[in-house]
């Protein structure tokens, strides 16, 4: 039996040379912006499975550091 040929549809190659860019490459160009000004946070994924959402996320962690402050007066006293 004879095989199909495989042709690839997508446009990307496996290998790219830095003259196929238009402007210099700088690396980490955006790398200071992004921790100024970010407020992206990886999970880890067995966490992200029990949250379905941010406002899932964002109560609990409010539920947990309003017991935390609880704690904390209680303990002062």
């Amino acid at each position: 039996m004879k095989k199909d040929k495989v042709f690839k549809n997508d446009e990307l190659r496996d290998e790219y040379k830095l003259s196929d860019f238009p402007a210099p490459l700088v690396r980490g160009k955006y790398a200071e912006r992004l921790r100024e000004s970010s407020n992206l946070i990886m999970l880890k994924p067995e966490v992200a499975e029990v949250f379905p959402n941010e406002e899932a996320v964002n109560s609990a962690l409010l539920s947990l550091i309003k017991l935390a402050q609880t704690t904390m007066r209680l303990r002062t006293k």
